[in-house]
Formats: C-alpha cells, sequence, structure tokens
C-alpha cells in the first residue's frame, strides 16, 4: 500500500515531485509509525465491517481501529468479537488489499482469545489498541501482547491510549507519566505509537470544544499534551510517535465541497477561497488542529469520519520548500554544523538544532511523499476525492 495510492499513477506524477513510498504490515517499525496517518475507527459491531474496511482502502485510508470499548455498548461486546472474527475470515477471503487493521480491546483476556479464534486470517491483524492506559493497567495488555504474538507466530504491535483520569490531573500527572514511559520503554520492540484521547481528557472536567476551536484553544488539554511530548515524544532516539486527538465534528463535506474545489477560483487564486468555504462546512477548526498537532511534535491522527481522511493526508505531505531545507540541512559535508541560507532565500537553516526536524521531515517524505514546487493543498485534497 501507499499513501495517495487510490489516485491514479499520471496524477500522482503530476502532483509529486518524490512519490509516497510502498510499504506494507511487515515494513519497518518506524516507516509504519510514520505512515499511519489518519487512523479511521470504527465500531466492530457493524455487520458489513469487511465491505466497509475494503470500501475505505480504496479510499486512501491505510490504517484503521475496529472498536470493541468506548464506541459499543457493553452488552454488545460478546457479540462485537463474534462478528470480528466472521468479517477477518471474510477479508481473508476476499484476498483484496486491507489497511493495517488493529483491534481496540478492553480487557487483557480479550488479545490472546481473539488472536486465537481468528486462526489463519489473523494475518491480517497488526496489533492492538490499548485504552486508558498507564503502568498498572499497562504492563497486563503488554503481557497479553506478548503472549498472543508467540502463539501466532506473527509480529503484533501496540498502540497504547493515554487517557486516564491520572494523567490528566495534575497531583497524579508527573508519576503517572514516569510509569508510562517505564513501561512503554520496556516492551519498545512492540509499541508502534501512542495515541492521545482527548475526549476522556475534556469529559474529566464537563468540557466539550466547539468545532470553532482546537485542543489546543483548551488549556487544560494542551497542557497534557505538551507533557506527554516533553518526555514521550523526544527526537534524541528514546521518544515514540505520538497522534493527534481525534476531531469529533463532521458533515458530508466531500458532497458538499467538490463541487466547489472543481471550479477555476479555487486552482487560480490559491488556497484562501477554499479555506473560506471549508470554514462554512466546519473544516476550519480541523485544518487548524492539524497544523498544530504537527508544530507541537505530532504526526497522524484519530479519525472517526471518513471525511476527515483526506485533509488530514493533504496536509501530511512534505511541501517541495520543508524537502529542500531538509536535503540542505543533512548533506554530509554539514556534519560539522554552521548556518546556510535556505534554497528558497527567506529562512536560515542552523545544521545542528535543525538536523532532528529535517530526519523527521524526510522520514514524513518517504510516507507521505513531497509535492511538487508549484503544488498545494487544494490540488491535493482535490485530487484525492473520489470521482
Amino acid at each position: 500500500m501507499r499513501h495517495f495510492g487510490h489516485v491514479a499513477p499520471e496524477v500522482r506524477e503530476r502532483l509529486f515531485h518524490r512519490e509516497p513510498q510502498l510499504f506494507s504490515a511487515d515494513s519497518a517499525p518506524a516507516m509504519l509509525a510514520a505512515a499511519l496517518g489518519a487512523t479511521l475507527y470504527s465500531p466492530a459491531t457493524r455487520p458489513r465491517l469487511a465491505d466497509d474496511v475494503l470500501k475505505q482502502a480504496g479510499r486512501g485510508v491505510v490504517s484503521m481501529v475496529l472498536c470493541l470499548e468506548d464506541s459499543i455498548d457493553d452488552s454488545e461486546v460478546g457479540g462485537a468479537e463474534d462478528n470480528l472474527v466472521r468479517q477477518f475470515a471474510r477479508l481473508a477471503a476476499h484476498g483484496g488489499e486491507a489497511p493495517l487493521l488493529f483491534v481496540r480491546v478492553r480487557e487483557p483476556r480479550q488479545i490472546t482469545d481473539l488472536v486465537t479464534r481468528l486462526g489463519t486470517s489473523v494475518a491480517l491483524l497488526s496489533g492492538f489498541v490499548l485504552p486508558k492506559f498507564t503502568e498498572e493497567r499497562g504492563v497486563p495488555f503488554l503481557e497479553a501482547l506478548t503472549a498472543a504474538e508467540a502463539a501466532c507466530g506473527r509480529r503484533l504491535f501496540a498502540m497504547p491510549v493515554l487517557e486516564s483520569p491520572e494523567l490528566l490531573h495534575l497531583e497524579t500527572r508527573a508519576e503517572t507519566l514516569a510509569g508510562i514511559s517505564r513501561t512503554v520503554d520496556k516492551y519498545r520492540d512492540r509499541v508502534l505509537a501512542l495515541r492521545l484521547g482527548v475526549t476522556d481528557f475534556c469529559s474529566a472536567y464537563g468540557l466539550r470544544r466547539p468545532p470553532d476551536m482546537t485542543a489546543y484553544d483548551v488549556q487544560i488539554v494542551a497542557s497534557v499534551i505538551g507533557d506527554v511530548v516533553n518526555l514521550l515524544g523526544r527526537a534524541d532516539g528514546t521518544g515514540f510517535t505520538v497522534t493527534g486527538p481525534v476531531w469529533e465534528y463532521f458533515r458530508h463535506q466531500e458532497r458538499m465541497f467538490k463541487p466547489q474545489l472543481r471550479r477555476s477560483p479555487f486552482l487560480e487564486e490559491g488556497a484562501e477561497p477554499l479555506r473560506e468555504a471549508l470554514i462554512q462546512h466546519d473544516l476550519d477548526g480541523l485544518l487548524r488542529e492539524i497544523e498544530l498537532d504537527r508544530a507541537n511534535g505530532l504526526l497522524g491522527k484519530t479519525c472517526i469520519h471518513p471525511s476527515h481522511v483526506l485533509p488530514v493526508h493533504a496536509l501530511s505531505v512534505v511541501s517541495h520548500e520543508e524537502y529542500s531545507d531538509a536535503q540542505d540541512i543533512l548533506r554530509p559535508e554539514r556534519g560539522g554544523g554552521g548556518v546556510l541560507r535556505s534554497a528558497y532565500t527567506n529562512k536560515m537553516n542552523e545544521v545542528k538544532p535543525h538536523r532532528a526536524w529535517a530526519e523527521r521531515t524526510l522520514q514524513r517524505a518517504e510516507a507521505f511523499g513531497v509535492a511538487r514546487e508549484d503544488v498545494g493543498f487544494v490540488e491535493l485534497l482535490t485530487a484525492g476525492l473520489p470521482a
């Protein structure tokens, strides 16, 4: 699979200076973590779940979470587990290319039980999402994952969700973060990415951000994100990929703004007319939050609606200017440091301080590609819309 793989090859060639690279569930963990992109959640109770997975894969989704936790009622868990086993078998029988598939569980025993029940269709499973992760709760989950991996002979990843009240509350935050850090470091080879449960953070204080505000406008949430990245998202080799929080608002944007995107004013006048249109359709907040995610050290995003996927991916593509700066900074002859003017002559690139940024930028370029010099968000989003 690859990002923008659902787009015709001739269109990709027109859009990209360097196309997104192919990857699979067996690719290196660093590549998979960078390539998660918009991870689309779906309740595991959906009766046509296999069809939904294949449909979304055909529309550019490369990672999905099939949820047995908060998205379904407590009384539905047993039926949802049965449904998952049936739907994985259908996917295996279909043989089409599926996204990276993860299951969000409630209890550690579900991990070993599901891996056993999936049988040969476990080959389609990339891992599990672990809710309300702390040191105390997380260790049993990760032990179960280790046992399940040994039983099925397949590499399985964990994606812990950081969303517990202990992490939010000031008096327990430092201790909780330290415990999480110890746990994920011990199981580093199995932790693909850390996910932020911002909805649960808001719930602890009876808050819900409106569609014109981002998670970073809610100060109590922003402070937790900052502390998580501070300890767990470092670029010194000790950190992990931390993904962006869910955006809760949606309408059927594809139907609503696709005709406007096709009109020449959007393509001739640049992004501002498009942005004005998106403001009217509740997407401006999402676009701003995606930009703030990356500015604050997050990569990828939890999504609960298919219409969020294309904006996340379009804004994840590395611009030609970013790529040019990163390459200049990482040239072998620059190993000793120094300062140089950017090729775009609009900034100074300081080699040593900007090296980690440049390395992460080139990693993102592998996953999402590099846009041509004259290609921006509008063209990338338009190209990804269904015909």
